[in-house]
């Protein structure tokens, strides 16, 4: 098993990859393509050493960002928002009030950091529990494969 090659990523899989080892760098524990809410799926979302919630979407190229009409809707599930990018996508396309991380397969930097807006308590919890419920479920799936057919 340690001797296969991996599976081709594509260049979003590649910067969520990258982000993620950013993130646990920085205590947080990450989980590429969450769902915090039916019809929203956030390419990575980060629990901190703080209970903070951190999101993170990933562009891989301009039309990639420009297509994108969901991200916005992210901004309710988070106490910070980033985008990751690659150090060859126009960054005067972003918003500037939303963190930029720029990113490869490998790592990152964060490059801005957005201004804290706390979840509401309630939202946190809830959001928590989901967060450790699909992690939890993602695991258990590695270790047994027929189980891996359950929704997040």
């Amino acid at each position: 098993m340690l001797n296969e090659l991996p599976i081709a990523m594509q260049p979003g899989q590649l910067l969520a990859r990258g982000v993620s080892r950013l993130m646990a760098s920085h205590g947080f524990s990450g989980i590429e393509e969450f769902v915090p809410q039916r019809g929203l799926r956030v390419d990575v979302m980060a629990l901190g050493p703080k209970g903070e919630i951190w999101i993170v979407e990933c562009k891989s190229s301009r039309s990639d960002f420009v297509t994108d009409t969901k991200w916005q809707g992210y901004l309710d599930w988070c106490d910070r928002f980033f985008w990751a990018v690659d150090s060859e996508f126009p960054t005067d396309l972003l918003p500037d009030d939303s963190g930029l991380i720029v990113a490869d397969g490998y790592g990152g930097e964060i490059m801005r950091m957005p201004e804290e807006i706390r979840l509401a308590p309630a939202r946190r919890k809830a959001l928590m529990h989901k967060f450790a419920s699909t992690a939890a479920r993602r695991l258990h799936a590695l270790r047994d494969p027929a189980m891996s057919g359950t929704s997040d």
